[in-house]
């Protein structure tokens, strides 16, 4: 049986984001997490997969990496997030990166501290 492949390449990277839940503060339903009204700190981390259309280098990796972190400033400062939870700042980012890689099957995961997320995909 021969199945159609596809390939893909992936890179992760952090920063250091705050954010809050302003919904927190006042409905009941979240009284147990109210603390997540405030703004909070998090070591945000992000997998982004892409899929590559050959297997020489068609994304450079690395490259592909810095790209990436170069939106979010500089290593060592501080993401302002507002209101944004990790399913929007995962949303945010692909526009991005489906403007200058259009058609591509895409998956991009947001995690706080690396212990609590969303994966989001589009294909």
């Amino acid at each position: 049986m021969n199945k159609k492949s596809k390939s893909f390449i992936w890179v992760t990277f952090q920063r250091e984001g705050i954010h809050m839940y302003p919904q927190a503060l006042t409905d009941p339903a979240l009284k147990e997490v109210s603390f997540l009204g405030h703004p909070h700190r998090h070591m945000f981390h992000f997998k982004v997969k892409i899929e590559v259309y050959h297997d020489d280098r068609d994304l450079e990796f690395i490259l592909f990496k810095r790209e990436l972190e170069s939106l979010y400033g500089s290593e060592g400062s501080t993401l302002q997030l507002d209101h944004k939870s990790c399913e929007m700042i995962a949303r945010e980012l692909a526009k991005y990166i489906q403007s200058k890689y259009p058609s591509r099957d895409l998956t991009i995961s947001v995690a706080e501290d690396n212990e609590n997320g969303c994966e989001l995909t589009w294909t």
